[in-house]
């Protein structure tokens, strides 16, 4: 079984501490407040009450075991930068820190966190392309305009192949995968002769903006 830690319950912490929870995960929950704690203990697997600004109280609480620690300490920028800092030294295998800007973010990326997260704006932009370009069902945003996006098949896509669509050639857009909704079967590297339905979810990989344009 895969195990969390979440750091700084906080909105944004509860939740994920949760949702991980309830997937079948093992969930360490830490913060400074009892009452946060208080809120969190039914929905986590260990609830601690403490200082998580501490090498030693890190160590103690075996992050080093974790398959991923998620930092979320709101709006005390020093304190989750120290703390991701300290798991950095302690070789956590991945990090993921809450940012409250993008100057907090490129501080975070400097002691070693594997990601960062800016909530507002990763919403934003989600909602914004979702609005902009209806047949996107995700969009999770990757380095350097890079971007993994689940596309409903556009419409001038059905009944066509992988070859005739030619999207690497003329988008620098890769089909990485395709879910059909109906049959709820998942073909990885689909073969260049796959034919596209309507029931199929396409997932493509290339810079945001030439997926955009493929799917235009």
């Amino acid at each position: 079984m895969k195990k969390f830690c979440v750091i700084g319950i906080g909105n944004f912490g509860y939740h994920v501490a949760r949702a991980l929870y309830e997937e079948g995960y093992e969930v360490t929950a830490i913060d400074l407040s009892q009452e946060k704690i208080q809120n969190i203990k039914d929905y986590c697997s260990v609830a601690v009450q403490g200082d998580a600004a501490s090498k030693e109280f890190l160590a103690s609480h075996g992050v080093m075991d974790m398959d991923a620690v998620i930092v979320s300490t709101g709006q005390r920028s020093h304190l989750s930068t120290l703390i991701s800092f300290f798991l950095k030294e302690l070789e956590v295998k991945k990090i993921l820190a809450k940012s409250i800007n993008d100057d907090h973010g490129r501080i975070l990326r400097k002691v070693g966190v594997t990601e960062v997260i800016l909530p507002e704006k990763d919403m934003a932009i989600k909602t914004a392309r979702a609005l902009s370009y209806p047949n996107i069902v995700d969009f999770i945003p990757l380095a350097e305009d890079y971007s993994l996006t689940e596309v409903a098949a556009p419409h001038d896509f059905l009944g066509k192949n992988l070859i005739t669509l030619d999207l690497r050639r003329k988008y620098q857009v890769t089909v990485i995968a395709i879910k059909d909704v109906l049959s709820d079967s998942f073909i990885p590297a689909p073969p260049s002769d796959y034919i596209i339905k309507d029931s199929d979810i396409l997932i493509l990989l290339g810079r945001t903006e030439d997926i955009e344009k493929a799917v235009k």
